[in-house]
């Protein structure tokens, strides 16, 4: 008698978890603090909701397109995939996803250890050693103990997330028809619906970096249906979040006090949310880094096996990869202390084009050449 399958090896885990893990990671320390949606669509006010749209097209497209190829090709890590639509152009790839890895855990960790200190009144380095603990045993434990924890974090950072808004909007919501009744998009000069559609897109291309985390995810995934399905799935799941900050950000527009503040979200509480709320958002931010961290570093884990495997080497072990995560996480994040944050915030933008440059415009290419010409070929095989 055939063994019945698990929650995570059933339709959840074909249709679900790729966006799941997805989601888990993007959202770090800059999205959960409202800062980049700030940046990257509430800052133009009634034409902001055009941004987030944007982002949820492209991620949900380029999801659906890496994941087809990803389960014809079974490149169920970075450089496998790369190699796929890019060639040689995977050594870039692995440069850029190497660095960036440190850059973007030294971001959130910035933006995450001050937060924790202020809300849950938390030394910065207890919560950085605390963090670092639990990304290790994550790492050690590999992707089922991963899959099951980010699942478990999705459903509380929602419900954080749902908590925030309903207070925020409940609050103070009559802005929000004002801005879109007055098309009110004053705090940019010059802003436009076809700017506010690209910062979108470009918001996408630089949070390009978590989509490999979801990678190992694809290999339950059997049909094309289950890949364009978890794309879509992963694209909204990516963005409810946005959308719900956004029109919080709404609630304020165009103050200065809110949209310029380096945590909008703490901003936005301000008179709403008691101090049992405030630690919950802390405890939200801690989850965050935890999320994407593990999953970013996964990741690279994944990519450094593959390479063992092709040079007939045995993998690493459980504890080389405690070691490899501890040593990311403390240089990430004493990087974090030492002004590399303010260099960073000037570069994002070009992150953004080089990940469009060195992924998509492969991926919409190469890449889907060699989707039509497998799936041609499997189909021919199963007739």
């Amino acid at each position: 008698m055939e063994k019945k399958k698990g929650f995570f090896e059933g339709g959840f885990g074909k249709f679900i978890l790729p966006g799941v893990i997805l989601q888990s990671v993007m959202i770090g320390g800059g999205y959960a603090t409202g800062r980049e949606i700030v940046e990257y669509g509430g800052k133009y006010g009634a034409y902001g909701w055009l941004s987030g749209v944007g982002t949820l097209i492209a991620f949900a497209v380029i999801a659906a397109l890496s994941y087809e190829l990803i389960r014809l090709t079974k490149a169920y890590d970075f450089k496998s995939f790369m190699k796929t639509i890019g060639g040689p152009l995977y050594i870039v790839f692995d440069v850029v996803y190497l660095l960036f890895m440190v850059v973007i855990i030294a971001v959130m960790a910035s933006a995450t250890g001050n937060i924790v200190e202020q809300t849950l009144g938390l030394n910065y380095w207890v919560g950085v050693v605390a963090i670092t603990v639990v990304v290790a045993i994550l790492n050690f434990y590999g992707s089922r103990l991963i899959e099951r924890f980010e699942t478990l974090g999705t459903i509380a950072l929602y419900a954080g997330y749902i908590i925030f808004a309903v207070l925020v909007i409940g609050t103070f919501g009559d802005n929000i028809p004002v801005v879109f009744a007055n098309n009110d998009t004053s705090f940019v000069e010059g802003a436009t619906a076809g700017k506010a559609l690209w910062s979108g897109i470009l918001y996408c291309g630089y949070n390009l970096v978590v989509l490999p985390a979801s990678f190992f995810t694809i290999e339950r995934q059997t049909r094309r249906v289950e890949s364009i399905a978890s794309g879509l799935i992963g694209g909204i799941l990516a963005t409810i979040p946005w959308f719900l900050t956004y029109f919080a950000l709404m609630c304020f527009y165009p103050s200065e006090e809110v949209m310029g503040a380096s945590v909008p979200w703490l901003s936005m509480m301000q008179g709403t949310a008691g101090p049992v709320v405030i630690a919950i958002f802390g405890v939200v931010m801690g989850w965050t880094l935890i999320e994407t961290s593990t999953g970013i570093i996964h990741a690279a884990i994944e990519r450094i096996n593959n390479g063992f495997k092709e040079a007939n080497k045995p993998p690493m072990t459980s504890k080389q990869q405690v070691v490899l995560t501890v040593i990311v996480l403390v240089g990430s994040m004493v990087l974090s202390k030492v002004g590399i944050i303010d260099l960073i915030a000037t570069v994002y933008n070009a992150l953004s084009y080089i990940f469009l440059a060195i992924y998509v415009l492969p991926l919409f290419t190469v890449g889907i050449y060699k989707i039509c010409k497998l799936r041609k070929a499997e189909l021919a095989a199963k007739k």
